[in-house]
């Protein structure tokens, strides 16, 4: 049996992998991460943290967190990064730009890319570093 909460997937699976599918599953990583640290940090009331997880995990909150951990990329994080942010997105939502779109689309590649891989130290190392100070 599979165990889809503890993914280990070799590199020439994961370099076969589209960007956007990467991106499908890091934008709910991503999701997950933001819930629970909603939920740790006690920031919102029950009633509101639908609200909050939204603000948060939208495409230029995402971006503008983005900037927080560009520096503390691999060579080859960059690179996954680039290939999702680069990827040429159908539509882009009215509350962001089409550059704070393709940053998120790049930064949930990211995150999709380091948890097929199992590398949940690496995701809370960035997501901490994302999160610092709010």
């Amino acid at each position: 049996m599979t165990d889809y909460f503890h993914l280990n997937m070799e590199r020439d699976q994961l370099l076969a992998l589209s960007s956007l599918g990467l991106a499908h599953l890091g934008d709910s990583v991503y999701e997950v991460m933001v819930r629970s640290w909603l939920c740790l940090q006690g920031k919102a009331k029950a009633k509101d943290l639908h609200r909050a997880t939204v603000h948060y995990v939208a495409a230029p909150a995402q971006a503008q967190r983005f900037g927080r951990i560009e520096a503390m990329l691999t060579p080859e994080e960059a690179d996954v990064f680039r290939r999702g942010r680069n990827t040429a997105p159908h539509s882009v939502p009215k509350a962001a730009s089409r550059g704070e779109y393709q940053t998120a689309t790049g930064l949930e590649a990211l995150f999709g890319w380091l948890y097929l891989q199992g590398r949940t130290d690496r995701l809370n190392q960035l997501f901490s570093a994302m999160m610092a100070g709010e």
